[in-house]
This record gives C-alpha cells, sequence and structure tokens, in this order.
C-alpha cells in the first residue's frame, strides 16, 4: 500500500507530478486552506502533509496524529508548527529556504521604492483623474540613493537587500542576534549596531527577521517614535513583528513618513486604519511570489516529502533533532 500523502492548497503541478507513483495523494486544488476540523480529519491517515506554511500545527493537532512523518512546509517560515510539539512526536518539519532570497529581497526593495517615490499614491492620482496640472512638488518623494538602510535581521534574505541597496550607494547598518561574518560585513559595507541606534540613524528599515518570542512586537510604538520623520518602514518578514495598530498610527500622525508592508498581524484581515492611508503601499503576502520561484518552492517541498517517505532526511528540515531521535 502507497503512503498517503495531504496537499492542503492549491500548489504548481510539477510538485504533484514527482509525488504520483510514489503515494496516494488527497489533494485540495483550492487557495483556501483547509478548516482545523476539515484538517485533522484529512490529515489522521497521513503519512505526510505539503502545502503553503499558512495552515497551522499545534501541539494538540499533532497529538492526534499518529503516522505523521513530515509536514513539509512551502515557505521558508514555519512558525505555523509548534517545532517542539513535532519535535517531540518525531514529525519531521521542512521549508524551502534560499531560492525566494532574491525574490524576496527584490519585492521588499520594491516596497521601498514605492512608498518613497509614492508610485501608489501616483497611479490613483491618475486614475482618479487628478491630473490637471503639474506642479514643481507634485507627488514629490523622497531619495534612496546615498541615504542611510537599516536592516533588522541580516540572514539570506537581509543580506540581499543590503546588497540592492549597496547598488544604491547606501550605507547600511544592521541589527541582528548574531553578528554576521567579517567577510559578510566587508561585502555589504555594513555595520552592526544597537536596535535604538538603528532606529535613530536609518532613513530607511527593513525587517527580515524571523517570528519567535524575541521578535514579537519588534517595532511597536516606543521604536516608532525613535525614527525619523522622514523615515520609511519595510515589512516582508512576518506581521506579528510589528505592532500593526501603532504603524498605523505613526503613519497617520506623521511620527514617520511612510511605510511598505507585505505581511499582516491577523492575515487576511488588515488593521482598518491602514487601509485609509495614503502614506502605505499594502501588499497580500506575496513578496516570494515569482513564477519561477513558487514553482521550484513547490517542487522543493514535494522533494523533501519524497525524501522523508523513501527513509531519508529530507534535504530542508528544519528540525534535525526529530531525525536524530529516531
Amino acid at each position: 500500500m502507497k503512503p498517503k500523502v495531504l496537499i492542503t492548497r492549491r500548489i504548481y503541478p510539477e510538485a504533484i507530478e514527482i509525488l504520483n507513483g510514489h503515494a496516494d495523494i488527497d489533494y485540495n486544488n483550492s487557495d483556501d486552506g483547509l478548516a482545523a476540523e476539515e484538517l485533522l480529519q484529512r490529515s489522521k491517515d497521513k503519512t505526510a502533509i505539503a502545502g503553503p506554511n499558512g495552515q497551522r500545527f499545534g501541539a494538540e493537532l499533532l497529538d492526534q496524529l499518529a503516522g505523521l512523518k513530515i509536514i513539509a512546509n512551502i515557505g521558508v517560515g514555519f512558525d505555523n508548527v509548534d517545532i517542539a510539539a513535532a519535535t517531540k512526536k518525531g514529525i519531521l518539519v521542512s521549508n524551502t529556504p534560499d531560492i525566494l532570497t532574491d525574490t524576496t529581497a527584490d519585492f521588499a526593495f520594491a516596497l521601498l521604492m514605492a512608498a518613497a517615490l509614492r508610485v501608489a499614491e501616483a497611479d490613483r492620482y491618475v486614475r482618479e483623474g487628478k491630473w490637471l496640472r503639474g506642479g514643481v512638488d507634485l507627488l514629490a518623494g523622497l531619495d534612496i540613493h546615498h541615504r542611510t538602510l537599516g536592516i533588522f535581521g541580516l540572514g539570506r534574505i537581509g543580506a540581499a537587500m543590503a546588497r540592492r541597496g549597496k547598488g544604491f550607494a547606501m550605507r547600511i547598518l544592521y541589527n541582528d542576534a548574531q553578528r554576521a561574518s567579517e567577510a559578510l560585513e566587508r561585502e555589504l559595507g555594513a555595520r552592526l549596531v544597537s536596535k535604538e541606534e538603528l532606529l535613530r540613524d536609518a532613513d530607511f528599515i527593513s525587517i527580515h527577521t524571523p517570528l519567535n518570542e524575541g521578535t514579537r512586537k519588534l517595532i511597536g510604538e516606543p521604536e516608532l517614535r525613535l525614527m525619523k520623520k522622514s523615515a520609511i518602514l519595510v515589512n516582508t518578514a512576518r506581521g506579528p513583528v510589528m505592532d500593526e495598530a501603532a504603524v498605523a498610527r505613526a503613519l497617520s500622525e506623521g511620527w514617520i513618513a511612510g511605510a511598505g508592508l507585505d505581511v499582516f498581524e491577523r492575515e487576511p484581515t488588515v488593521n482598518a486604519d491602514l487601509l485609509k492611508l495614503n502614506n502605505v503601499v499594502l501588499a497580500p503576502h506575496i513578496a516570494s511570489s515569482s513564477i519561477d520561484t513558487r514553482r521550484e518552492m513547490c517542487v522543493m517541498a514535494a522533494r523533501n516529502v519524497l525524501a522523508a517517505l523513501e527513509g531519508k532526511r529530507p534535504p530542508n528540515l528544519v528540525n534535525p533533532a526529530a531525525w536524530d531521535s529516531r
């Protein structure tokens, strides 16, 4: 009998083809995820589960999945899974790193530019028929070149963001729990600074940290009040890294100049006050969403599943202790 695999949401067909012949596939061919009760019922007899990382796997759910070997996230994040509980049960958890690095950094820098240069606002201005004459400061934005870029989290994506900033002759500051290598600091011209110095000195702040208890609400009212009034905030990491209500207030009251946000605290719900503002560019969590990258992410997840089904260590395992305990 073939092992059974649940795919929780629609993915690229190339990934399905990798698993065909190796498993019986229960495929939720929909862009809507599974409700909690349906997820439980469809997961109970499965050896593997794969899908975009919005589906939540808490300890209570994992306790009811006796035969599960692997949860293969399509995405670099894995905060949707209780890793400690999965590891205790010997359930492998994998993600899809590296291949989305440059695409995500491209999008983060696009948000930075759009917010600084008021691109979305200008688009609305033209579409609404407001462009009746010019003006010396019509929709004037902020220069990016030769400014200071502050990065929270100088991992793969943070470093790729810094390289883009370097291309605009930006000065690079970063804050991280661990210092980057001397070689990377030299390559990027990056300087490790305190959280407070980064907030005070940066013209543009881009968040690239994972979500954990140390980074939850990393940016709240105290941090926003430290930033320059001309500063732009960009978040393509995780929504709960920032206090969304505080960001909305900062934008509406002029504590900072603008923001570009791809992630939110309670997705797909967005703070109603943010939706009213012109000085924020909003996107629906699509920073890694190029055709090639999303296809490759799906394929990578399928290969992680296939490895687990064959008794091999998945190439992108995030909880090696679960493998070592076997």
